[in-house]
């Protein structure tokens, strides 16, 4: 999902225990309480492996940050354990790690319940990984971006946010199209690409067919049109999810796209 897409990212080396793993916290733990990565440059120090938690013999170490408000709790679903997972989930769940030095949080949030999960990544791929579409990569994560902040979705703007600056090479846009893509720095094109999106996120009772002749005159075929409803309507569940279960961003996240790799 998000690491497939993002392969540039910032290096400053390979983060173990990047995984933020949404477990609940140790008897007695407080808020406030600290059991944070170890970020590069000293953003955060300090860390311990989860004691309820040892995936080592998978080569996955995970660990997780406990910190911040009251409300700013784990998972309400703790994830399965990497060991007891099929085959085939777990193989992608190290590729990803493999593939952007982590393992964002939704891979295995989901994996509680298998047949969705393949359901939820198939879907996902057919939308945002294939080639062809008349949607650039990074406009398909202004979508998501776009919505996902009109639906408080932190999770998925976080998340998507870094996969849009990294594709688009823009560290500004992703926080102008999550707060107010009409004065983002975009094109017309895809202002009314995302002008349409929203309109299906909130008020999808109200597309009609006047709405067309406006994208098509932006060089959007009536499959482009389609795609950029599908990823509106997908990560309108996707957003609902990742709120319900609370979700948390993995903190590599904030900083992709960001800051300029270490090389």
């Amino acid at each position: 999902m998000e690491a497939d897409q993002a392969q540039a990212r910032p290096r400053h080396g390979r983060l173990e225990g990047a995984l933020q793993s949404p477990v609940r916290p140790a008897a007695g733990a407080r808020p406030g309480d600290s059991a944070r990565l170890k970020w590069p440059h000293g953003i955060a120090s300090g860390r311990r492996r989860h004691p309820n938690r040892d995936d080592t013999e998978s080569g996955l170490i995970i660990e997780r940050p406990l910190e911040g408000p009251a409300d700013m709790t784990p998972n309400r679903y703790p994830p399965p354990e990497l060991k007891d997972l099929p085959d085939d989930i777990r193989s992608r769940i190290m590729e990803v790690q493999e593939k952007a030095g982590f393992v964002p949080n939704v891979f295995l949030s989901l994996a509680r319940r298998p047949a969705e999960w393949r359901a939820f990544v198939a879907y996902h791929d057919a939308l945002m990984l294939k080639e062809q579409s008349g949607l650039s990569k990074g406009e398909r994560e202004m979508i998501v971006t776009a919505t996902s902040a009109a639906n408080h979705c932190l999770y998925c703007v976080v998340a998507h946010g870094a996969i849009l600056r990294i594709h688009e090479k823009k560290p500004l846009l992703a926080d102008q199209v999550a707060v107010n893509y009409r004065k983002a720095d975009i094109t017309p094109r895809q202002r009314a690409m995302l002008d349409f999106a929203m309109k299906v996120c909130q008020r999808s009772h109200e597309v009609e067919e006047a709405d067309f002749p406006v994208l098509r005159a932006h060089g959007f075929s009536d499959e482009d049109i389609w795609d950029i409803a599908a990823i509106t309507a997908f990560f309108a569940m996707s957003n609902r999810l990742a709120s319900f279960v609370n979700m948390l961003p993995n903190p590599e996240f904030y900083l992709m796209g960001r800051v300029a790799k270490v090389k």
